[in-house]
């Protein structure tokens, strides 16, 4: 069954996420987009194969490689802009959205994007990305999420899974975890979606995609850290992993396995994973990543938990809504129109209309 109807997509405003950002003179590779700079991290970390996709995939993007910003906060997946030959800032811990909302209000001929991990956006940064994610922000947020504390030595974080044992939780951690793809449809992304890092394609997809829309691009990918959290996600890359994983197809019945032998059902006011056998074809679910009701896709992330039973990949949602930087920009031209120059003096904005001078 279909829950809902094909509403919009990110093109019927007329726009995409790409647009005001001029492209390239002419083809590109994946090395025109690789710095100087020592790639370190630890051998074996997630960020390396990442890193190589995200440079192939700016090659088939053909944009001006001075017309890129990458803005991070603090953490191992934070030392990105070093190794991208394109403009970057290393910034402050939590705070890369709010200055990746200002890049993108006054510099509409950027493509800006966001990289981020889980402790850097879910803990002291909580508040940025959401604030981000509803204002609806022409950026790109690239949340790498090895749920652990990387940098700083291996403490739990706010995806750890409870009964983590790590540093800071020698008894196993007692918090329950965040679901990343909950929070930030919770916070109505208009593009939401998920990857792993070792598919390639299925990553390249969806950066495709994220880069495309206009708005908040919100792409969480699953990552591995070798040294603090070694196996995490080995549920999803042994030989049974595709009982595990639920790709996300727009138009297709959602149905996965070996053999497609499992599906998702509608159960209740949720979704639900059954056996295909056991239910009629036309009880399946058939995804719509264009509904423009964000409890679709949000059903879809509680699919997902901690367990690693099922995990849903690639794009959740992507709806067209009114961004951020247009709105602003649209009420500074109009503001301008109003009064001439002089009149919009800071001293003039600072003095306003409810000033009185005493004698």
């Amino acid at each position: 069954m279909t829950i809902m109807e094909t509403s919009l997509v990110g093109t019927d405003l007329g726009l995409t996420g790409l647009s005001g950002v001029p492209a390239a003179d002419g083809p590109q590779k994946a090395k025109d987009f690789t710095s100087d700079q020592e790639v370190r991290w630890c051998p074996g970390c997630g960020d390396y194969v990442i890193l190589a996709t995200v440079r192939g995939f700016l090659a088939e993007l053909g944009l001006r490689r001075e017309n890129l910003m990458f803005v991070s906060g603090i953490g191992c997946s934070s030392r990105f802009p070093y190794y991208l030959e394109a403009y970057g800032i290393h910034s402050i811990h939590g705070r890369a959205p709010a200055i990746a909302t200002g890049l993108a209000v006054t510099r509409p001929d950027l493509s800006v994007w966001v990289v981020t991990g889980d402790g850097d956006a879910l803990s002291i940064g909580g508040n940025h990305l959401i604030h981000a994610l509803r204002r609806n922000v022409n950026m790109t947020i690239l949340l790498f999420n090895n749920r652990i504390y990387g940098l700083t030595k291996g403490q739990y974080s706010p995806t750890s899974e409870q009964g983590k044992i790590t540093k800071s939780t020698p008894m196993g951690s007692v918090d329950h975890p965040f679901n990343t793809l909950s929070i930030a449809l919770g916070a109505e992304a208009t593009f939401a979606a998920r990857a792993l890092d070792s598919d390639r394609a299925g990553l390249t997809e969806v950066l495709r995609a994220a880069a495309e829309h206009r708005g908040t691009s919100f792409v969480e990918i699953l990552q591995d850290c070798p040294i603090f959290n070694d196996g995490s996600f080995d549920a999803l890359r042994r030989d049974n992993a595709a009982d595990h994983l639920v790709p996300l197809h727009h138009g297709q019945p959602i149905r996965f396995g070996a053999d497609n032998e499992f599906a998702v059902v509608q159960s209740g006011f949720g979704l639900a994973v059954v056996r295909a056998d056991t239910v009629a074809e036309s009880d399946i679910v058939v995804h719509d990543a264009y509904a423009d009701n964000p409890e679709y896709a949000y059903a879809l992330s509680r699919l997902s938990d901690q367990s690693l039973d099922h995990v849903v990949t690639g794009i959740f949602r992507s709806v067209a809504r009114p961004t951020y930087d247009d709105g602003v920009r649209t009420q500074m031209t109009t503001a301008r129109e109003r009064k001439p120059l002089e009149e919009n003096s800071l001293q003039n904005l600072l003095n306003g209309p409810e000033t009185w001078t005493v004698s």
